[in-house]
């Protein structure tokens, strides 16, 4: 393929071969920015989504289609997708339909959390080390 076709033209040619059939979708809340999940989408996964209007994954846990809100009850309403430069990753802008986007919960609140980017460290830190 045409590298500046792929990079600077208009037609839609998501590259899902390049990495082993599926490519990682960063979920975003489209109304303050904030990322809310990260997930894998392959091809059958896309054609839903575009079809049904709510983000539709490949479950890499469990090995199947999964549109998220299905048994929670929280949906993500697709706003807009965009795809990078290789088109090889893309990106959900949604409007969260439910009380969040991640299946843990708040153990404070008992609420779904609104992302499953909860967590932070700070860097230079130790922990660092342990990484595998």
């Amino acid at each position: 393929m045409d590298k500046k076709m792929l990079e600077e033209g208009t037609e839609l040619l998501i590259d899902f071969a390049k990495r082993g059939g599926l490519i990682p979708a960063v979920v975003q809340d489209a109304a303050d920015g904030r990322i809310l999940m990260l997930a894998y989408v392959n091809p059958e996964a896309l054609k839903t989504t575009l079809e049904k209007g709510m983000a539709t994954f490949w479950s890499t846990s469990r090995n199947e289609l999964w549109t998220k809100g299905e048994t929670s009850g929280d949906f993500l309403k697709i706003i807009e997708i965009l795809t990078d430069c290789d088109q090889d990753a893309l990106v959900y802008r949604v409007e969260p339909q439910g009380g969040g986007a991640c299946h843990t919960k708040d153990p404070e609140s008992g609420k779904t959390r609104a992302s499953c980017f909860y967590r932070k460290f700070a860097l230079p830190s130790e922990q660092l080390i342990h990484i595998k």
